[in-house]
């Protein structure tokens, strides 16, 4: 095992008081980045899993920061090989605000939208991969031999972004495409759309109307239509703490738009006030309407649980229906990404308490949408996991496969890459494969499959 940690001192936490929720218990940033090899397992890993599966999340590399979203980007990886757990590591994103403390806003030179902490996902795309925050641009990471998790340095398309990106790209199966959007919080135009071809040149960026600067956190792709959240929660920087606010006056309502004429016109639908932060998916329907499924808030509140809900635009009568369909809160829906924008069968939801709501017991709930059933995995007392990534077997699309999450030990305060078998969650792990250290809670992250060769091709990254 090696073990590296920047140069400036870390700050303990929580010496003088008690630390805020954000910065106690496994929400705790970690303060050395490490390196370990031949990791131990408990069951055996699937000979076919061959890449990384990679996870961000914040960890203020001063031990402090003034809110859970603020932390400095750490993304945590761990590589399987040959049914082998081979390595783990973890690394801070080389931001500008890392290195330098520059954040956006600051006058301290022309750093612009390369300020931020890329704190939220991991994605791929064209061969590269990028650590991301909605505030700023995309931070793209080495994940080559040898190069493993280093900072590239910020990504802008080629000059071609003059916008933040969103942490919540959607990859289009069938184009490659990658669709995004970036918001503005203190001048118009407050939302861009944007699409990059499946060589990862960017293609499309145009500006959509809407009132006021919302924290727009994700939205929604079918294969013909586009979908954005316009929600009250309202960008205010007088505010003190957060730069939003919950207003509800300010209305909720759908923005569509044609993929087939991207500069075209954004119909908007009214629905009941509520937040969303992340979607499951959306498609299509034979009958001419969009079916979206959400992680559904009804008001904005930290200590608030979501829970399952679809929307169905029907866009010939101009109306939406809203359905809950469970009462099991849970976050950080994913599907099979292969599925994207497709009638997705399979749906997966994370249940475990933020930082601000306290644990929950530990599950991971597995929708069949078409059949209007769950099932769940129940992790144990004081197991808790994140976002669960799901790593296909073959290449069915909504097949078989697994789903990979890391879970955190609160009586032995360690953290584990669980592997689940997608088709049965409930049965026991496939493997369980020991961490050297305890991986805090954090936001997104994916299964990163090794690419085929192609000579054509530079080294991925």
């Amino acid at each position: 095992m090696t073990t590296n940690t920047p140069g400036s001192a870390a700050r303990a936490v929580g010496t003088a008081s008690a630390p805020p929720p954000h910065l106690a218990g496994n929400f705790a940033p970690v303060m050395e980045e490490l390196t370990a090899y031949e990791l131990p397992v408990t069951g055996a890993v699937p000979p076919e899993l061959t890449g990384w599966y990679l996870r961000n999340g914040p960890n203020p590399r001063d031990a402090a920061s003034a809110h859970w979203f603020f932390g400095d980007g750490m993304v945590h990886g761990v590589r399987l090989e040959g049914g082998k757990a081979v390595s783990y590591r973890n690394r801070w994103v080389r931001t500008v605000t890392f290195t330098d403390g520059i954040r956006v806003g600051d006058d301290r030179g022309d750093h612009g939208l390369a300020a931020g902490v890329a704190n939220t996902h991991v994605v791929r795309h064209a061969g590269r991969t990028f650590a991301l925050v909605e505030s700023s641009f995309p931070y793209e990471i080495d994940c080559r031999p040898g190069h493993e998790l280093e900072t590239v340095g910020p990504y802008d398309f080629g000059g071609r972004l003059t916008t933040a990106m969103t942490a919540h790209p959607k990859t289009c199966p069938t184009t490659g495409e990658l669709h995004f959007f970036g918001y503005a919080t203190r001048s118009a135009p407050y939302l861009t759309y944007h699409r990059a071809d499946a060589d990862g040149s960017l293609a499309v960026s145009r500006p959509i109307e809407v009132p006021a600067p919302t924290m727009m956190h994700d939205f929604h792709l079918t294969a013909e239509h586009v979908v954005f959240m316009d929600l009250p929660m309202v960008f205010d920087h007088r505010s003190p703490g957060m730069p939003f606010v919950w207003n509800p006056e300010y209305g909720a309502r759908l923005g569509v738009l044609r993929r087939d004429d991207p500069y075209g016109q954004v119909r908007w639908f009214s629905i009941d006030p509520c937040y969303v932060f992340h979607s499951l998916n959306a498609f299509d329907d034979s009958q001419g309407r969009i079916v979206l499924h959400v992680s559904r808030y009804p008001t904005f509140e930290f200590t608030s649980l979501p829970t399952l809900w679809r929307w169905t635009i029907d866009l010939a009568s101009g109306k939406v229906t809203e359905e809950q369909l469970d009462d099991q809160s849970g976050e950080f829906p994913r599907i099979d990404d292969r599925m994207a924008g497709l009638d997705a069968r399979f749906g997966h939801i994370t249940r475990s308490g933020g930082p601000g709501s306290g644990p929950l017991p530990g599950a991971l709930i597995r929708y069949d949408l078409h059949a209007g059933t769950s099932t769940r995995h129940d992790f144990g007392p004081g197991r808790q996991p994140d976002e669960a990534s799901f790593a296909p077997a073959d290449d069915r699309p909504d097949g078989p496969g697994w789903l990979l999450t890391y879970v955190y030990d609160a009586a032995t305060d360690t953290s584990d890459l669980v592997i689940l078998d997608a088709e049965d969650i409930s049965k026991d792990p496939v493997a369980t494969v020991h961490l050297p250290r305890r991986v805090p809670h954090g936001f997104h992250g994916n299964w990163l499959p090794d690419p085929d060769p192609d000579p054509t091709q530079g080294p991925g990254r």
